[in-house]
């Protein structure tokens, strides 16, 4: 019989455990990737082209009001997961509408947009799913692929011929294509039409992350793949957000009804999550009627996008050329992007700043959206600002 010796207990003051976090910390710094939280009275004066509002919609009396409405009737909390107690009738009818809007067969409503991506990447994978993402992809889509037990293959960015090629050299019996619409840092469109031809030229299925979208691109804003003449695809699964253009809170995933019926049944951030909240639903529900009464305000959206990013031009500034509503200007670096959005936020005006490793290709910005609701004032307030504010650097030469 073998004598083994207990390993000597390693003594730490309780509060040692947590050093390496200031470790860590102080790198950050060093690297120039502090992030800090910055509270917004409501009544904040200052321009946002920083949120993700696409429409305006947010303070909508249409939309706030549906909100309150729907907290009044059935209470702050959806009380459980969806399974349980947690579908309301408000519920099934946004998803009954958002579907129809879409024109996709059926949804299901999630807390996030992030939740959704989980959900589709891991229920709709297994170790005999091939799936194969663009490099660019959003984080949900990035994490969804690490957890989903499938082999994953980083396709380059925007590329049709790219993704062909890994699905042709494919082993296993099933593939996925994950992409994003439109990506959120320059606000390029995917090729969709591309993508979804070689998806069937080698029977996989093809995932739109629609996030930037839906209420953007497509009939009266019903999303990029209906512009991209795909809606209602029976291989196409598409995610959305609630949060952006509708002006709320929560995500949701569309497509075939089988599809969703068996995300129901398996998705473990459906199964296990408790339920969007009544005054989100309901906010959604609310935004989504007006956009389907006022289909313009998609077009207006892209109008200022295209506005701002010509004047930014003109102006000397690299800013992106938008398929969508979100425009990008890029930085001479990390601290440059840094310290320019926040003498933007010191002038009045507040814009989003990207930098590694939020950036794919390693290039900081700022970024803008683009409201549909902005009037044609504050587009020229925001191009002053943003101009009149340019480190060095951020000038287009020669």
């Amino acid at each position: 019989m073998v004598n083994r010796t207990a390993p000597e207990p390693r003594t730490l003051a309780p509060g040692a455990v947590f050093d390496w976090l200031d470790e860590t910390a102080e790198q950050r710094a060093r690297a120039g990737l502090t992030r800090t939280l910055r509270s917004r009275s409501a009544d904040d004066p200052v321009l946002d082209l920083a949120g993700n509002d696409y429409l305006g919609l947010t303070r909508h009396p249409a939309v706030t009001g549906a909100a309150a409405d729907a907290a009044l009737r059935w209470g702050a909390g959806a009380t459980g997961s969806r399974l349980v107690t947690g579908t309301t009738a408000l519920h099934t009818e946004l998803e009954q509408e958002l579907a129809d809007f879409c024109g996709a067969e059926a949804a299901l409503v999630f807390s996030s947009g992030y939740t959704a991506n989980l959900a589709a990447l891991t229920a709709l994978t297994d170790p005999d799913t091939l799936i194969v993402s663009d490099a660019y992809n959003h984080a949900s889509l990035i994490d969804g692929c690490r957890l989903a037990r499938a082999d994953v293959h980083r396709a380059p960015h925007s590329d049709p011929g790219a993704v062909a090629g890994i699905l042709a050299e494919r082993e296993r019996p099933r593939a996925l294509v994950v992409t994003d619409s439109v990506f959120s840092v320059d606000g390029n469109a995917a090729p969709l039409a591309e993508l979804a031809a070689a998806t069937r030229r080698f029977g996989a299925a093809l995932l739109v992350d629609d996030a930037h979208g839906l209420g953007v691109l497509g009939p009266g804003g019903s999303g990029a793949p209906a512009a991209a003449g795909l809606a209602g695809a029976p291989d196409l699964v598409t995610t959305v957000t609630l949060s952006k253009s509708l002006g709320s809170q929560g995500g949701a995933v569309l497509g075939p009804r089988r599809v969703i019926r068996h995300l129901t049944e398996t998705a473990r951030t459906f199964i296990f999550d408790t339920g969007l909240a009544p005054a989100a639903a309901g906010a959604a529900l609310g935004a989504l009627r007006l956009l389907r009464a006022e289909p313009h305000r998609a077009e207006r959206a892209r109008e200022v996008a295209r506005t701002l990013a010509a004047r930014l031009t003109a102006a000397g500034l690299h800013a992106s050329t938008p398929d969508a509503a979100v425009v990008s200007v890029r930085a001479p670096g990390p601290e440059a992007a840094v310290g320019w959005a926040a003498d933007c936020r010191r002038a009045g005006l507040a814009v989003g700043c990207f930098r590694p490793p939020s950036v794919p290709d390693g290039i900081s910005r700022l970024r803008l959206t683009a409201r549909g609701d902005l009037t044609d004032e504050q587009i020229a307030e925001a191009v002053r600002v943003i101009a009149a504010t340019a480190p060095e650097g951020a000038r287009a030469t020669g």
